[in-house]
């Protein structure tokens, strides 16, 4: 107990908890997009994996919670972390730093409340049903008579949205730009960087967020320029 609390009351202990959960939600970043470009696999790719998914319930739902635990985390460190800074920094000290500072590290705040909103969204769009509950009843029916959802189908009348697509995209821009200085700086708090090799640790998180973007909005993208369809 007193380990725990030694971690949560510190602010060391704080940057070590959004390290930790900002890697595992790292990981999670880069799995659901390989995930997801199977779609220019065909439909059979993506609806496979999709069912291989929603077969092993057990193992879905404790990713889920474990994810949203880490979000929780993440978040609550964040929070904490920008508020003590904001109480322990003199008004001079601040402006000298907002000239060093990238746009992406003043931005972080702002950045994660919005890419919050748009994971609701999108587990509200494509996971649960609520904006368009027609997207759940998509079914593709296979050579041996069974059904499985069509994710394929579903993707594409949802990327077909130019709203919902500019969205995702603007979206994907700001969890980039979050993760190009996050994934750099939870190095720095795993004290794992420093001078001699901090400059490529940048430069792969550079590279990593580029990544990313391009993977993920390639899809909607690709959707709305008829390239799937």
């Amino acid at each position: 107990m007193n380990f725990l609390s030694g971690i949560l009351g510190s602010s060391l202990g704080k940057k070590y908890l959004m390290a930790v959960t900002g890697v595992i939600l790292f990981g999670f970043v880069i799995g659901h997009m390989l995930g997801n470009l199977q779609i220019f696999l065909g439909p059979d790719s993506i609806n496979s994996y999709a069912h291989f998914l929603k077969s092993e319930p057990f193992l879905l739902w404790t990713a889920r919670l474990v994810l949203l635990l880490m979000v929780i985390i993440h978040v609550w460190a964040a929070v904490k972390l920008s508020l003590e800074n904001k109480a322990a920094r003199p008004i001079g000290y601040a402006d000298t730093r907002l000239v060093a500072a990238s746009y992406a590290s003043r931005t972080m705040m702002w950045s994660g409340v919005i890419i919050f909103a748009f994971v609701v969204y999108h587990l509200m769009h494509f996971t649960a049903g609520i904006t368009n509950p027609e997207y759940l009843r998509l079914d593709e029916t296979l050579k041996d008579g069974t059904q499985r959802h069509d994710v394929y189908r579903m993707m594409i009348l949802g990327f077909s949205n130019l709203w919902v697509s500019g969205f995702y995209v603007l979206s994907m821009a700001l969890l980039c730009l979050h993760l190009s200085h996050g994934v750099s700086s939870l190095f720095q708090s795993l004290g794992l960087k420093n001078k001699y090799y901090g400059r490529h640790i940048d430069r792969f998180a550079k590279a990593a967020a580029l990544i990313i973007f391009l993977g993920n909005c390639s899809i909607p993208v690709a959707i709305l320029f008829k390239f799937i369809n």
